[in-house]
């Protein structure tokens, strides 16, 4: 490896790409620019269609490159209710490069009548939970969910579901099915991640919850010595999810502010670490 390990790299992902091994990592996780005008602090989000295009198959086939035969990259992409064709487009570019072994829909806010729900004693009431950013249209709904394209080299690839699996609300499917053996079940493809409450501005306009990447790092299988990679890693979303879970990771950034954010979010969360309440 010609990089420094646990580091978040200030250089441009293709570049950087260049300077892993191949077949290095085990896990990709990451979000890249949507391109649809974020005002990110020194990238311009918006390109010509295709120039974007081809510059996200560029990316497809350099980690292709670094990723290891049984590894996985999970692709946070969505796009706007004015052209929800993007994250459609991006994943026909990568259509050649790899096989999508599953897609997951990350949900963001979700809205239950409690006559939906079922009959249960915990759930007395509708339920409504979750951050969106609505928009002001008679012609689209607010974008409510985000796709996470999970991609293998092969196809085959064991996943850990139980590793992020739930409780049964109904204990009576304990023991009904025959892999039905305690009570924790798959999640499946739609996963319930909520936004935290904020009342300030976002320091970046598309970070993700520490939560998705390390359910993505758990669904793959947390193994010793495993390497996982985030190309764009923004103010540190993955890299905390590393630390969280103990796993070395290597990340790309190009704007220094966003690096030095997710440098200090690090610190704080390794000292909490040392130190718990």
């Amino acid at each position: 490896m010609r990089l420094a390990v646990n580091t978040i790299h200030c250089m441009d992902c293709l570049q950087g790409l260049k300077r892993v091994d191949p077949e290095t990592i085990d896990v990709i996780v990451t979000s890249p620019p949507y391109n649809i005008g974020k005002q990110y602090h020194m990238y311009k989000d918006i390109r010509p269609r295709e120039e974007y295009l081809d510059w996200m198959e560029q990316i497809a086939k350099a980690s292709k490159t670094v990723l290891k035969n049984k590894g996985s990259f999970f692709l946070n992409v969505s796009g706007k209710p004015t052209d929800l064709w993007i994250a459609l487009d991006i994943v026909q570019r990568f259509r050649d490069h790899y096989v999508l072994q599953n897609t997951i829909h990350w949900v963001k806010s979700i809205a239950i009548p409690k006559q939906d729900v079922g009959n249960y004693d915990t759930i007395t009431d509708d339920i409504a939970v979750g951050h969106y950013q609505p928009v002001n249209s008679n012609r689209y709904l607010s974008n409510c969910h985000e796709f996470i394209f999970h991609f293998t080299k092969t196809g085959d690839v064991t996943i850990d579901q139980l590793a992020i699996g739930v409780k049964y609300q109904d204990k009576t499917n304990i023991g009904r099915w025959k892999t039905a053996n305690k009570d924790l079940r798959g999640r499946g493809n739609t996963w319930f991640i909520p936004y935290t409450t904020i009342r300030n501005a976002r320091s970046h306009p598309t970070v993700f919850p520490v939560k998705l990447p390390e359910m993505c790092i758990k669904l793959h299988g947390i193994r010793r010595d495993m390497l996982v990679l985030d190309p764009f890693m923004g103010t540190g979303s993955t890299a905390l999810a590393c630390q969280k879970l103990g796993v070395d990771f290597i990340g790309f950034e190009i704007d220094k502010t966003y690096v030095g954010m997710a440098n200090k979010e690090l610190a704080e969360q390794e000292k909490e670490q040392a130190h718990p309440h």
